[in-house]
């Protein structure tokens, strides 16, 4: 046991996390994707117990171990925290042994990840490229009626980056394979120039953040030498630059400084670039000269091939009707079809039960219920909310201050930030131009009302039962 003891941090650390998703209404989550026990530490080390290497490996996935190892750093301070499983007799780190002398790149991909095999050990893949994640390949990417097209011209542009369709842009709802498409073109460029390119993946967020950290910290000139050298930019999820003119600028002469030099260009966003909100029209024509790919939710042979895929990643099996309810109950996107399955083998393995369609239907009851993000609009959201408060829609996007107003148009901007992909900027115009912070705010406080008012929270919970009834009409 190590004099420095990190136990008490743990304990912290953990509790707040709890907390985090109690007020969500997400207690089950918690209790099955952290489901880990303090063991010891050293100095630079915690190491804890995990019920198998199936659930380990998920968490880091999932990036739970990354969440909890943040909150022990943020509260005791120390910056080199690794926390490490023993699982069966075998220590499996959420971090690479190896010592990695590379320039720090930001992103929220995971930085390693694990197979596993049922009759071989455990081990570990290091990314060459840090910021790629090594399972999102072609070869995992099963395409279907709604993503053939973006497939097909992904592979195109990874065998001649530079050349054919450049930029090429992939739109579409959440957890369709945006992502997982992107990426897929970055490793395989990587793989078959022998990682001779520069290759960088990011989000659109934590581009926009490093630019003002570079602007405060006085260091612009390295931020561009950063991307406007690049042989390949893989930018996700544009639709966040929204409002931030700034950031927006400087994307518009790195988009320029890389096509100039026939930089292979690829991003994503989750709407058509024409009704991307608040974004310069020069930089939105940048985007539309390009090849601009629809993404849309697979259907059930689509679905049913890629549970099927999924399982095979996993070394598992479960039975065909439960395949068979799953792909035709949940229809909204890959990233559910996956969350359903992951649940389900989570649960067979901590309860000890073979997986059953009674089991499934139990046990995937939320993920049915639950709003489909990519399909959920603004517009619907302020109908039901200005109908039910008797206010009009006008007033709810307006400047009227009385609590009349308010209280409703915060409980509109909770519930659009809760079950749409809309950032906080993209809001605030949709509302009436209100600034980022504004809109936080508003969304914060609701979150803090309902811990502690149970009427609210029902009353939120009834107002996106109906827009989700308004949207399943429409549709």
């Amino acid at each position: 046991m190590s004099e420095y003891n990190y136990k008490e941090v743990w304990n912290y650390a953990m509790e707040q996390i709890s907390q985090e998703y109690k007020q969500l209404n997400q207690e089950a989550e918690f209790k099955l994707w952290f489901n880990i026990e303090y063991v010891e530490d050293t100095i630079d080390t915690i190491k804890v117990l995990a019920p198998s290497e199936f659930m380990w490996n998920r968490m880091v996935e999932k990036g739970n171990i990354s969440k909890i190892c943040e909150k022990i750093k943020e509260i005791s301070g120390q910056q080199n925290i690794t926390i490490v499983s023993e699982i069966s007799n075998k220590v499996i780190s959420n971090e690479p042994k190896e010592e990695i002398e590379q320039q720090k790149i930001e992103s929220t991909q995971e930085v390693e990840n694990i197979q596993t095999s049922k009759n071989v050990e455990t081990k570990k893949i290091i990314s060459k490229n840090i910021t790629l994640n090594k399972n999102f390949t072609f070869e995992t990417f099963i395409p279907g009626e709604g993503s053939d097209f973006a497939y097909k011209a992904a592979q195109a542009v990874a065998e001649e980056p530079g050349i054919k369709y450049n930029p090429i842009l992939f739109y579409g709802g959440v957890g369709l394979g945006k992502t997982h498409l992107m990426q897929a073109i970055g490793n395989k460029i990587s793989e078959l120039k022998n990682d001779s390119l520069k290759i960088t993946y990011l989000q659109a967020e934590t581009f926009a953040n490093e630019y003002i950290n570079s602007i405060n910290s006085k260091t612009t000139d390295k931020f561009k030498s950063k991307y406007r050298n690049l042989d390949i930019l893989l930018l996700d999820d544009i639709h966040f630059l929204g409002g931030k003119e700034g950031t927006q600028e400087e994307l518009f002469y790195t988009f320029n400084a890389l096509k100039a030099k026939n930089a292979q260009m690829i991003f994503t966003c989750d709407r058509p670039i024409s009704e991307l909100k608040g974004i310069k029209d020069r930089l939105r024509n940048r985007f539309s000269n390009g090849l601009c790919i629809d993404i849309t939710p697979p259907n059930y042979e689509t679905r049913r091939a890629i549970l099927l895929k999924k399982l095979q990643l996993m070394n598992t099996t479960i039975p065909e009707d439960v395949i068979d309810f799953i792909a035709k109950n949940i229809e909204t996107n890959v990233r559910d079809l996956e969350s359903a399955l992951t649940k389900l083998i989570g649960y067979s393995e901590l309860i000890e039960k073979s997986i059953s369609i009674e089991i499934a239907q139990e046990q995937l009851r939320d993920i049915f219920s639950s709003p489909t993000a990519g399909n959920i609009s603004i517009e619907s959201i302020q109908k039901v909310v200005s109908d039910n408060y008797q206010i009009s829609v006008s007033d709810l996007k307006g400047k009227k201050r009385d609590k009349k107003f308010t209280v409703p148009r915060q409980i509109a901007l909770y519930i659009a930030k809760e079950i749409t992909e809309y950032t906080y900027s993209e809001l605030g115009i949709e509302f009436g131009g209100r600034d980022h912070s504004t809109v936080m705010h508003s969304c914060e406080k609701i979150k803090e009302l309902i811990t502690t008012d149970a009427s609210l929270n029902s009353k939120i919970k009834l107002l996106i039962s109906l827009v989700c009834k308004k949207m399943a009409t429409l549709n």
